[in-house]
């Protein structure tokens, strides 16, 4: 509950930043500037950040704390601390330095202005994402205690500073020709927001591990443990990066104003997967991390927190798919439709949201999955899938993004929802040989087919109802029509899951006041 609560809370600051920025630059030259300028800094952090450091240092780190080792545990947690901001240093000096040459190669369709306003906010940008993977690194520390809310709620402060930037300089740089100059500000907000995520951790940090000693300790046992498994991790997060390089590489193919939406709908889209499926995955991975007991004893507690898992994140996924896929215009437009940012430009994204929607349940599924190899110290098989997956992703990216359109005769910027469904249809083939492969490894684990079909068929029920409601309204404010068709499409999808009797509907509605407990 604190891990959904923190992520949560940054998510919704964070979608209130994606409001403001497109208020301000809405889908154009300078807003596709921005948007790969913030993605190509992130590979440093996707790759030594969260996820590489929770399925590498936590089991070790929890390990230690679950047998007592207090001492041990926070030795180790101090030289990966050291070793990790010693290899990001070089790195970020690497990247700034060599962001000219960087740039050209991986956004070959940006050219001109747009070009070099990229290249000005990389540099800008690369120290801030350094402190983003010593955040993560806090995280990794905080987690192994339960300190759950503090830090995923963090980012807030990092989303906050960029809102702050923006309000402040908005209106004295708003004229068209000054948007390049408020795209730099809002990169340095970002690296004030990056220092500030950091910051505001190290206190708890320092009062759950007093013993921190940081120190380069490559002779600890448990320290070459954490950096064994975590190189197939970093390579796993590197192929993923390969896969995120070549849709860059696609998307800069394909109309102007086709990067920006596709990273407004990702900012939607990855919404669910972060706060059911990262929420989950996140709590049990330490829990995880802390079995005891015989082979048949630990299989058997991991398969009931892994089902158990499953049914809390498809009940909340499935109608968030329904909802992207049947109502992604309305979503859209009440969270990024002002300013700049027109009706068409909701519609647009709704496209790709759409596309986006194909693979939400298996991505969010097949989180857990890998957070429970990673838990048995497995970092490799998540690693052999990613590679067959970052292949699809690849050859079916570029099919339906360039080819296919021209091939049915629609508009080249359809491209852009082909390349969001073709991630869809790899995350389905990954989702699926983790969870063959972990079935043979602990015994049968899955949602049953009934449990999906009710879910799906609530989410469509809702969907009905929503998009009646949606037809019958007059125009009227994005925000004010979203509550309008959402509101009744939640209601109807956690109504009908009561009446079936799934469990989870059940127990949510039997939580809304003036119902009484044998209603359902």
């Amino acid at each position: 509950m604190l891990v959904a609560t923190g992520i949560f809370g940054s998510r919704v600051v964070g979608l209130i930043r994606s409001r403001i920025i497109a208020h301000y630059f809405g889908l154009g030259a300078v807003a596709d500037a921005v948007t790969a300028a913030f993605r190509i800094p992130n590979v440093l952090q996707n790759l030594f950040g969260d996820q590489a450091l929770s399925a590498s240092f936590i089991p070790v780190y929890a390990s230690l704390l679950s047998k007592g080792e207090r001492k041990e545990a926070d030795r180790v947690a101090g030289a990966v601390f050291s070793l990790l901001a010693l290899v990001i240093a070089v790195l970020v000096l690497i990247g700034v330095l060599a962001t000219p040459l960087l740039i050209p190669a991986i956004a070959p369709g940006f050219s001109g202005e747009r070009l070099e306003l990229t290249i000005s906010l990389v540099r800008i940008l690369f120290p801030g994402v350094g402190l983003l993977v010593l955040s993560a690194w806090c995280l990794g520390v905080l987690n192994s205690h339960h300190r759950f809310l503090l830090s995923y709620s963090a980012p807030i402060v990092w989303n906050v500073a960029m809102i702050v930037t923006l309000l402040v300089y908005g209106r004295t740089y708003s004229h068209p020709a000054e948007l390049p100059r408020l795209a730099e500000l809002l990169a340095w907000g970002a690296v004030a927001g990056s220092a500030l995520q950091f910051a505001v951790q190290l206190p708890t940090v320092f009062r759950v591990a007093p013993n921190l000693r940081f120190a380069i300790d490559v002779g600890s046992e448990h320290v070459r443990q954490v950096f064994q498994a975590f190189m197939p991790v970093f390579i796993s997060r590197g192929i993923v990066q390969l896969s995120a390089y070549v849709d860059q590489i696609i998307s800069t193919w394909l109309p102007i104003g086709a990067p920006a939406a596709i990273q407004s709908a990702q900012l939607l889209s990855t919404l669910p997967v972060s706060l059911f499926g990262m929420a989950v995955s996140a709590a049990e991975l330490p829990a995880m991390s802390r079995m005891t007991g015989d082979d048949a004893e630990r299989f058997a507690l991991l398969r009931a927190r892994l089902d158990n898992g499953l049914r809390q994140i498809a009940f909340f996924v499935v109608p968030s798919a329904v909802a992207f896929l049947a109502l992604g215009d309305v979503v859209a437009a009440a969270l990024f439709q002002t300013g700049r940012f027109s009706h068409g430009d909701s519609v647009y994204v709704w496209q790709i949201l759409a596309g986006s929607a194909v693979g939400l349940l298996a991505s969010t599924l097949g989180r857990l999955y890998s957070s429970t190899f990673y838990a048995l110290r497995d970092t490799r098989t998540p690693l052999n899938y990613a590679l067959i997956r970052v292949g699809t992703t690849t050859v079916f990216g570029y099919l339906f993004a360039l080819p296919l359109p021209r091939l049915l005769g629609v508009d080249p910027a359809w491209g852009a929802a082909g390349l969001t469904a073709s991630a869809g249809i790899a995350g389905w083939i990954e989702m699926s040989m983790l969870r063959r492969t972990m079935n043979v490894r602990i015994g049968r684990t899955g949602l049953p087919a009934s449990f999906v079909l009710k879910l799906w068929a609530s989410a469509l029920s809702g969907a009905a109802v929503a998009w009646a409601i949606k037809l019958a309204l007059p125009t009227l404010h994005p925000i004010v029509s979203a509550l309008l068709v959402l509101g009744p499409y939640g209601a109807v999808y956690f109504g009908v899951t009561a009446f079936l009797h799934v469990p989870e509907g059940m127990t949510v509605v039997r939580r809304i006041p003036g119902l009484r407990r044998g209603n359902f």
